[in-house]
């Protein structure tokens, strides 16, 4: 039997990392004395300072870090330096290493989603693990395709399809983190979906020059100067970016925006007594639920106060409908997913959220309210009455849906959904919501 079998077999991987330790700083020491005793006998060596040496030996080992952060609230992360190889079949990274660096580090290998979604394990079931791994040179496949440029690998799993978690969860968290590479960057998906790249394709083209590579079915190792799996996104809000730990603003994301559909409008109308053009007003609507059961009424209610109204439901046209979005002055919907079109607003237009019955207070204010004061958009809320949701025809009024909505939201966010969500559709009181569009159109002469 071999002397590195019988070792391999007398040893837990735990006590092999100890001895590999103690192999390491056991040479250092027979080195030192090695000098020592032999120093009178080799002369000056002004070239050679064995203490600073050692001490930056040890100081580099000490400043190693992890290649992967998953400290972040949001999702996991890693920036991988070097010899970067990535398999696609094996859904892994390899970053090849020294035997010193190997052993320096408390961790050599990690499992990563990487969809910035992490702590919502509907989202994450939906994403594909990938391992990362410090590895020596002999211990990964060599490499089929060399890249120049670094690389960047995300998933398109999760939530993507529903249009507001396609900007909370990937496009913004894949702006912060490749706007820095200037399109000199490559994209590696994962959990493929061809329709989201056909959607947000002037978006992709604008941040990366390169063909997209759909990684899961690669059979070649690529091999890259550096890598980012998974990526960036702040915990501040969604559909945020907090200038003060970025680069990057969502202001700057906004003008991003623009240039990629080529917006025309900056600025929102600015009223002015006697002016004879119209704000435009535009009215999101939804067919399933949550949808304005009078929009007629509502139409007729803002014309004679002098709006020019549109009604449009958002469609996987982004181009088309970020450009009817950004003529508009005021856009007002039902809380869900088609308000997530505000990125597309101009400067000073204002933002109307109809937030149904049901304790969406925090929902109404963490997904647009607090968000809005970065993009500046003006934020206007509407909380619909008991009489104004279509949950009166459903449940009698002693019922705990309208008594205790909070003892609902207690059993669990399905429980929540199933009767707040997709029961409720609206019927505006237009009298009652009439203030609020005088109180745009206040907001637009300022």
């Amino acid at each position: 039997m071999m002397y590195d079998d019988l070792l391999a077999r007398s040893f837990s991987k735990h006590e092999k990392k100890k001895l590999g330790y103690g192999a390491f700083f056991g040479c250092l020491l027979i080195a030192l004395s090695f000098c020592t005793v032999f120093k009178p006998y080799l002369g000056p060596l002004p070239a050679l300072n064995l203490k600073q040496s050692m001490a930056a030996g040890f100081k580099m080992l000490m400043k190693m870090e992890p290649l992967c952060d998953a400290t972040e609230r949001r999702g996991d992360i890693c920036n991988i330096n070097g010899d970067v190889r990535i398999q696609g079949n094996s859904s892994s990274v390899f970053l090849v290493s020294s035997e010193m660096s190997i052993l320096a580090r408390n961790n050599n290998s990690w499992s990563i989603r990487p969809y910035a979604r992490k702590g919502d394990r509907a989202a994450m079931i939906q994403v594909k693990e990938w391992s990362v791994k410090l590895s020596g040179r002999n211990e990964i496949p060599p490499c089929n395709k060399n890249h120049t440029v670094p690389a960047i690998l995300f998933s398109q799993g999760g939530y993507t399809g529903n249009h507001f978690h396609d900007f909370s969860d990937v496009v913004i968290p894949l702006y912060l983190t490749s706007r820095q590479y200037n399109g000199e960057v490559q994209f590696l998906i994962t959990d493929k979906r061809p329709w989201w790249i056909a959607k947000f394709k002037a978006i992709l083209k604008n941040l990366s020059r390169y063909e997209l590579i759909d990684i899961d079915r690669e059979e070649e190792v690529h091999c890259f100067p550096s890598a980012v799996v998974g990526l960036k996104r702040d915990v501040k809000a969604q559909l945020s970016i907090d200038p003060s730990k970025n680069s990057y603003s969502m202001s700057d994301f906004k003008e991003f925006l623009r240039s990629c559909y080529s917006l025309k409008n900056a600025n929102a109308i600015k009223l002015r007594d006697g002016q004879r053009k119209k704000p435009q007003l535009l009215i999101i609507s939804r067919k399933r639920t949550r949808s304005f059961t009078n929009i007629g009424e509502i139409t007729k209610m803002a014309s004679r106060l002098g709006y020019k109204v549109i009604v449009a439901e958002p469609t996987m046209n982004v181009s088309k409908f970020a450009e009817l979005v950004n003529s508009c002055d005021v856009l007002m919907g039902v809380h869900g997913a088609g308000l997530a079109n505000v990125v597309f607003l101009p400067k000073n237009a204002i933002l109307i959220q109809v937030v149904p019955f049901g304790g969406f207070e925090w929902l109404a204010k963490t997904y647009y309210g607090e968000p809005t004061k970065d993009m500046n958009v003006k934020y206007l809320e509407y909380k619909i009455s008991t009489k104004e949701s279509t949950l009166v025809q459903q449940y009698p009024p002693d019922h705990v849906v309208f008594k205790d909505p909070y003892s609902i939201q207690k059993q669990g966010w399905i429980a929540f959904k199933s009767v707040y969500l997709d029961k409720q559709n609206v019927k505006l009181d237009v009298n009652r919501f009439r203030t609020t569009l005088l109180k745009a159109l206040e907001l637009l002469h300022q």
